[in-house]
């Protein structure tokens, strides 16, 4: 009888109290990187929803085309709640050391990305003996769209590839020829056939359709329509991803929100925020861009924070990966954005991966391996006091 009188107990304290109090507390908006752009018409919410879906709920298995050799089996296998990946699903590229060298791929189709992961019966890759390779941690997809949105004549105005100025950063942009299943950016600036590419850690994609057409082909080893060769055996293969789904997810990352800052009233986020200008962080981790039109109105002529100039910079020996990716050389790497980095270890297994492969497990060790153009605001950032330290890694975090 008492177990009765206890269980009618509990769902009296249940009615009372209800049910919230039972389990955890939801996370507050700011605290999350997923979650639509404001201002979505019904559609545009319809389209980001099944965006969404694809993104995070569709796991590949063999049946559904999967490998032979990939990756990973998903794109949140890699993107954890939109954030960024986790070493375990490390990205593997070789290739050149020297742009002036014929290219060294030995990959017929020209893919250079290892598949370190198989299906039963298959063997996954390994780097071929004696070819510069590269370890990269997948990056946080959130506002992406708003990047996608900036005019080539914006991330133009912020380029000095001589230093024209003298201050020892010489930011340039990716030129680069598209695939030719990418539409081309109204306004753009092309150089003869080629165009600026902006996303990726050297800024290797052109757009998010061409990120998203070589994620699916070279990550889990899924054809499309813009794609249908499978990297495994080189040959065309049915599609195994329809047209439809793969423009579902691109709208979803076209349409994820921008990290929304955090503690912004702090004293010491304030204080850290005239520092990072200070010691020159800023010149390149640019804190404001401006989008120009675009045919989702909640993108359209919208100035936003990411801290980046989407720009090529030499960050020196210690970030040099031997590797080089299009017309990037092996030390330069594209500025990545730093808005949502506080939040990086939430997808992260609780503890930080950062710069390009995971390396610093700290903001604080992330800036002391800066080099190259950054040797000028590292060496200013290393004089600090440690409370001025400790607000500028307060700041950074809060973005």
């Amino acid at each position: 009888m008492s177990k009765i009188i206890h269980f009618f107990i509990g769902l009296s304290l249940i009615a009372l109290f209800g049910c919230e109090n039972l389990g955890p507390e939801e996370p507050m908006e700011f605290e999350l990187l997923d979650g639509p752009l404001d201002g979505l018409s019904l559609s545009e919410q319809q389209l980001f929803l099944a965006g969404d879906i694809a993104f995070n709920d569709d796991v590949f298995t063999v049946e559904k085309g999967l490998g032979p050799l990939f990756v990973g089996t998903s794109c949140a296998s890699c993107h954890s709640g939109d954030g960024k990946g986790h070493p375990f699903n490390q990205l593997i590229r070789f290739g050149n050391n020297d742009l002036n060298l014929p290219s060294m791929l030995s990959f017929g189709d020209g893919r250079n990305q290892i598949q370190n992961k198989a299906i039963p019966g298959f063997e996954p890759e390994t780097v071929p003996e004696g070819f510069p390779f590269s370890i990269l941690v997948a990056p946080a997809v959130t506002g992406l769209g708003l990047l996608d949105a900036v005019p080539d004549a914006n991330i133009l105005a912020l380029a000095d590839p001589s230093d024209a100025n003298q201050d020892g950063i010489s930011g340039r942009p990716h030129y680069n020829i598209p695939p030719e299943f990418t539409k081309i950016r109204n306004n753009s600036v092309p150089q003869g056939n080629n165009y600026i590419f902006r996303f990726g850690k050297k800024a290797g994609s052109y757009d998010l359709l061409h990120q998203s057409v070589s994620a699916y082909n070279q990550d889990i080893g899924i054809t499309s329509l813009y794609d249908p060769i499978d990297p495994f055996s080189g040959l065309e293969e049915d599609l195994e991803i329809s047209t439809q789904t793969l423009n579902d997810v691109v709208f979803y990352l076209k349409t994820l929100k921008a990290p929304i800052p955090r503690n912004q009233t702090d004293p010491d986020v304030i204080a850290g925020k005239e520092l990072f200008e200070s010691v020159q962080c800023a010149v390149c981790h640019t804190p404001t861009l401006t989008t120009g039109f675009s045919p989702i109105e909640s993108l359209s002529f919208k100035e936003f924070h990411p801290y980046s100039d989407l720009l090529l910079h030499d960050m020196g020996p210690e970030l040099d990966d031997g590797f080089t990716e299009g017309n990037v050389e092996t030390s330069e790497w594209r500025t990545p954005p730093l808005w949502g980095i506080g939040l990086s270890g939430n997808s992260q297994g609780g503890q930080m991966f950062l710069l390009h492969d995971g390396r610093a497990s700290s903001i604080e060790e992330a800036i002391e391996l800066h080099g190259g153009e950054a040797d000028n605001s590292k060496a200013q950032y290393l004089s600090l006091t440690p409370k001025e330290k400790s607000q500028l890694i307060k700041f950074i975090n809060s973005l």
